[in-house]
């Protein structure tokens, strides 16, 4: 019996350094992932604010937390399993679906800058969600998720490319990792971002000197931080959009597109100091134009069916 003991405790032993290990694996799994998807994130955590604009300081937080749980619901109702069946039977499946999102957030973005160009932004009636009420703050939670959706999709799927050769568990529980905590940090640095004036009255009002000063100037910037914010979201959507276009198009064998982009970055590689920064300029500017040319393109038909439909109801 004491044998027997011994022996069951040596392979209790034995499993919780495997499940140790398999945890280690996990969890530098998810940090590869993590690390892939941080410029989606960057993306992420600027264009939600843009979703925030106008609501009051009371209805803040509470939004966010709403856009926090869609998101959440987002990549581990939808997404992670969509992902994972696909990526187990239909792997093919993928970059059409992504690069569906992709237009989608391409449009947004071509439809916000058209908005700014023609003026039609600013004859908005600068109205709060909660002037207009409860279903106005639902509409405004809505879009933000809508478009967390895109945004979260392209994070999961740059996170399920780097554990692709795991087993089917492994990659389901990394997957799961990464949309917790990369939800976390979104929407913890974007309740940081729009709270951030609110901080800064406190501290003007509760205390005196230098920490008073902090307060004031965070009360004076922040109303312009958001509206930066605002724009690099817009900025973001085409960026983003453009991106998964340009890489879709070469997956899917149409290559011309991305050497053209490719060779452009090489070109600007080789110089001192700034070459990587340069590359990485001439990518971004090269996605934000594409995200800019296909939304407007879909924005005029979208716009075209829309007149269609009013002349004939009229």
């Amino acid at each position: 019996m004491p044998g027997g003991l011994a022996a069951l405790l040596d392979d209790v032993a034995a499993l919780a350094k495997i499940a140790a290990a398999s945890i280690d694996d996990v969890g530098a799994a998810a940090g590869r992932a993590g690390a892939k998807a941080a410029g989606v994130v960057i993306d992420d955590t600027a264009v939600t604010p843009r979703y925030l604009h106008g609501a009051s300081a009371n209805r803040e937080l509470p939004m966010i937390w709403a856009i926090a749980r869609g998101s959440l619901r987002n990549k581990l109702l939808i997404i992670l399993p969509v992902a994972l069946l696909l990526s187990q039977f239909l792997p093919w499946l993928l970059t059409p679906i992504l690069m569906l999102g992709g237009t989608y957030l391409a449009f947004e973005g071509a439809e916000k800058v058209w908005e700014a160009v023609s003026g039609k932004d600013a004859e908005k009636a600068p109205v709060t969600a909660p002037e207009q009420g409860p279903e106005a703050e639902k509409k405004m939670v809505s879009g933000a998720i809508r478009t967390d959706l895109i945004l979260s999709a392209e994070i999961m799927v740059i996170s399920l490319n780097e554990v692709a050769d795991q087993p089917f568990v492994s990659r389901a529980i990394t997957l799961a990792v990464v949309a917790l905590l990369i939800t976390a940090l979104v929407y913890g640095v974007v309740a940081l971002i729009v709270k951030m004036d609110d901080i800064g009255l406190r501290l003007a009002k509760t205390r005196s000197g230098a920490v008073a000063g902090l307060g004031r100037g965070l009360v004076t910037a922040m109303p312009k931080v958001m509206a930066v914010l605002s724009t690099v979201g817009i900025a973001a959507m085409l960026w983003v959009g453009g991106h998964i276009l340009l890489v879709g198009v070469d997956e899917l064998g149409w290559h011309g597109l991305y050497d053209v982009v490719h060779h452009l970055e090489e070109a600007v590689h080789g110089v001192a100091g700034v070459g990587g920064f340069l590359a990485w300029l001439v990518n971004t500017l090269a996605s934000a134009l594409i995200g800019l040319l296909v939304g407007a393109v879909v924005a005029f038909v979208v716009h075209q069916i829309h007149k269609r439909r009013a002349h004939a109801a009229h």
